[in-house]
Parts: C-alpha cells; sequence; structure tokens
C-alpha cells in the first residue's frame, strides 16, 4: 500500500467557528473548504473540520507543540477556546511543559512545551 496522504479529522457543530478558531490560534492554511469539511494544513499536517458535531466534549488526541505553554493557553482562551487544566510542570521551578484545552467546539487539545 502506498499511503499519500494522512489528516486527522475532529467533528464542529459551527464549522467556520472551528475553521477560524484553528486558523487564527495555530496558523493553519485553508487548503480545502465546503460546506461539508474544509481542510487545514497546520506545520506540515493536514486537520479536517467536518460538519456534523453535537456539542459534545470529545478528546481528540490533537497535540500542539509551542513555545510557551501558558501564553499559547491564553491565545486559545482569547479566540474562545477554554483552559480545561492550568499549565502544570512536573518539576518544581521549571515552567509549565503541559496544558489541556478544548476549541470552541468542545474538542479536546494539548498544548506542549519540549523538554
Amino acid at each position: 500500500m502506498k499511503i499519500e496522504r494522512v489528516k486527522y479529522i475532529i467533528w464542529a457543530k459551527n464549522t467556520p467557528r472551528a475553521v477560524a478558531f484553528y486558523r487564527d490560534v495555530f496558523g493553519g492554511k485553508v487548503t480545502r473548504q465546503n460546506e461539508h469539511i474544509a481542510e487545514l494544513d497546520i506545520c506540515g499536517a493536514t486537520l479536517a473540520i467536518h460538519s456534523g458535531g453535537e456539542d459534545e466534549t470529545t478528546w481528540t488526541g490533537l497535540s500542539f507543540q509551542v513555545e510557551d505553554v501558558i501564553a499559547g493557553a491564553a491565545e486559545v482562551v482569547a479566540a474562545g477556546g477554554i483552559l480545561r487544566h492550568e499549565p502544570m510542570s512536573d518539576n518544581p521551578g521549571e515552567p509549565p511543559h503541559l496544558a489541556m484545552c478544548a476549541d470552541p467546539e468542545g474538542n479536546q487539545i494539548m498544548l506542549f512545551r519540549k523538554r
């Protein structure tokens, strides 16, 4: 089998809102969009957002490596996302390396810092 591309699909009740969130917060470039699905390129990865979501909280497995977890979490919240768990660190005195968040559609995402 020859794999041509990998994409990760999440669901959204409000697809335009979800597209704006991932475009504005994570710098996604919209590569395809119609009434049913939008695809964004984020740092070389394809994130597809499919219409038909039901406003349910869902763990996605999406993780974004960022330079500063605190600043990243603040950007998520400013764009309408949710901070589900304060940025944390395993070692006292170290800057936080992990923040659990959710997009405006309830899709849970993780921000992490390279350690």
